[in-house]
Parts: structure tokens; C-alpha cells; sequence
């Protein structure tokens, strides 16, 4: 449902990415904190800080980075066609209000095929594209039980860069069928309270996204970066429901990526 891991992996990888050749391969190690709305529409957060190590490979085909796992199917001047994934923290039930009493909202791994096209360039270099993303939903913490499917169409401009900032900024419609919207918006009825009515998730809009990144290279091997993201849930399919407490909510959060080692050889993106 929400980004967070690879948004994270994406900015602390911003120096490496769009037109720019990468190494073929590098390992080392980011570092970062972040503040994720628990659900679109929670009013509460969920807080997270972590040193997490990364290998990454760009080969022609085979090709495990920031946002790609697996296989680049297709590509061509215009278009491309891949194999692309995201993640979304966990949150106990008992922990936040709105759903206490109710099972944990699990950790959530999307991953699936992507279709991006190249629209071109504006006068001051701003690469733009279209990206269309299908994916399943897997929850890490019910030994990868599907939850479902959703569809994330996506308009980026890519490299807006200012006194050393590359930054990239984006706006998404999120969907999502009726399992996923069930799993996130849904109350079941042995669950109800008064204040807390049972609710059956409906398939369709779950938010409207506005995202931000930005990454600085301190150094040949240290990068800052920092990413946020903005959800409405106006005109949501569930917007009804008693898990949505707010139209609106930010998750963000900054960190640092280490680079210990990386080939000499470049691969084009």
C-alpha cells in the first residue's frame, strides 16, 4: 500500500539513476528513519529507523536495484517493460485506537510487471515519463499470503536538479481490488464496536498520491537523501469506511547510503 522501502532504496540511489551509467554492481549500506502514515487515511504514524546493507546488479536482463527485482523484459528508446516491487511497514493493532481489538496490519511486499514510457524532455532538462505498475500483494508476517492487487499510474519528472539536489517528483492515482481494500479499510463484524462499524472494503480508488525525492552526494561514497508523500483519500472507494479518520497524510523520512564497493565497469540505464 505504501512505498516506503523502495522509496527509501530509490532517493538513497538518486545520484545513479536515470540517464546517468551506474556500476555494474555495488554493495554497502543505507541508513535511514522514517515517519509512515499507518494506512491511507490513519491519523495515527508508524515510526521506523534502520541500517540496512544492499547489493545491486545491473546487467542488460538480469537486474536487481532499486525498484527492479528480476527481469528487464523490454526496452527500447520509448519504452520499457520490467519486473518492479515496493513495501509498506506493519503496524499492532493494540498500538493504535482505530484498530485495537483487531488483527495487525502485516508488512506488506508488492512486486509485479511495469510498463514506463519516455515522454521526453522539457526545456531545463527535466526528464519526463509515464509509469504503469501492476502488483500483487503479499504479506511478510502471514508467510506471504496474497492480499491481493493494485495498479499505481504514475507521471514523473526526474532530475530537477538545484545547487547539487537531484530531485524527482511525481503524481499517482493508487488502486486496488477488493482483498487489498478489504485487508486495509475492512472491519469484520466480529470486530465491530459502536464507535467501530463493521465495513466490507470495496475495490476501486484508495488515494491520490503526491511524492517528492531528493539525494546529495557528500562524497564519492556518501550520499544524503531524503523522500516524502503525500495521500488524499477524497473520493476514495473507502472513504466511508471507520479506518479512515483523515483526508489527508504525509509520510517522509531522510537518511544516508554508504557505498563500499562497486565495479568499475558501467552499465547504461
Amino acid at each position: 500500500m505504501a512505498a516506503v522501502v523502495v522509496a527509501a532504496l530509490a532517493c538513497a540511489t538518486g545520484a545513479v539513476q536515470a540517464d546517468e551509467p551506474a556500476p555494474r554492481w555495488e554493495v554497502g549500506v543505507v541508513a535511514f528513519g522514517v515517519s509512515q502514515q499507518a494506512w491511507p487515511g490513519a491519523s495515527a504514524q508508524v515510526r521506523r529507523a534502520y541500517p540496512l546493507p544492499y547489493a545491486f546488479y545491473r546487467g542488460p536482463v538480469l537486474r536487481v536495484d532499486q525498484d527492479t527485482v528480476g527481469l528487464r523484459a523490454m526496452k527500447t528508446p520509448g519504452f520499457e517493460l520490467d519486473v518492479g516491487f515496493a513495501g509498506a511497514f506493519g503496524s499492532r493493532a493494540q498500538d493504535i485506537p482505530a484498530r485495537r481489538g483487531m488483527p495487525d496490519l502485516g508488512t506488506l511486499v508488492e512486486f509485479g510487471p511495469r510498463g514506463t514510457w519516455q515522454l521526453g524532455r522539457s526545456g531545463s532538462g527535466t526528464r519526463w515519463q509515464f509509469e504503469l505498475p501492476l502488483r500483487g500483494v503479499f504479506d511478510v508476517d502471514a508467510r506471504g499470503a496474497s492480499r491481493g492487487f493494485t495498479l499505481e499510474p504514475r507521471l514523473e519528472a526526474q532530475n530537477l536538479d538545484v545547487a547539487g539536489w537531484k530531485m524527482t517528483t511525481s503524481a499517482s492515482v493508487l488502486l486496488g481490488d477488493q482483498r487489498i481494500n478489504d485487508t486495509v479499510f475492512g472491519v469484520d463484524p466480529r470486530y465491530a464496536t459502536a464507535a467501530r462499524p463493521a465495513w466490507e472494503g470495496r475495490p476501486g480508488l484508495v488515494a491520490w498520491r503526491l511524492s517528492f525525492s531528493a539525494s546529495r552526494a557528500l562524497s564519492p561514497s556518501w550520499h544524503l537523501f531524503t523522500f516524502a508523500r503525500a495521500d488524499n483519500v477524497s473520493g476514495a472507494a473507502n472513504f466511508g469506511s471507520p479506518l479512515v479518520e483523515r483526508r489527508i497524510g504525509v509520510t517522509a523520512g531522510a537518511g544516508l547510503r554508504w557505498t563500499m564497493l562497486q565495479s568499475r565497469r558501467a552499465e547504461n540505464p
